[in-house]
């Protein structure tokens, strides 16, 4: 939730979901020490690892789709089923992100 009180467009598409199951990538990670000052700067750390330590799921919000997550939405993406992430970026480019966010936010 961000300080305005609305939701993550992430945590939005994966339905609300208070738990989400995805490998995570070692390669790079974020210093607790700066979240706060990364928060400051506008950017919203919205998705932490099951310990609270790790931050997994980064937003710019007022931006129609600035997404990053710290795990791998290839590994679950299909053809025809795309992971949730990639699956909002097509939606975003589409332009039918909100249409589709405000039809399942009422679901």
């Amino acid at each position: 939730t961000f300080d305005d009180g609305s939701t993550s467009i992430l945590k939005r598409l994966y339905q609300n979901a208070d738990l989400v199951k995805e490998r995570h990538r070692h390669r790079y990670e974020v210093n607790p020490i700066y979240v706060d000052q990364i928060h400051e700067g506008g950017l919203k750390l919205v998705g932490r690892d099951e310990t609270g330590e790790r931050m997994e799921v980064a937003e710019l919000p007022g931006h129609p789709y600035y997404v990053g997550v710290q795990y791998h939405p290839e590994f679950k993406s299909r053809p025809l089923k795309p992971s949730v992430p990639f699956y909002g970026l097509v939606l975003a480019a589409c332009g039918k992100l909100d249409a589709y966010l405000e039809a399942h936010d009422k679901a």
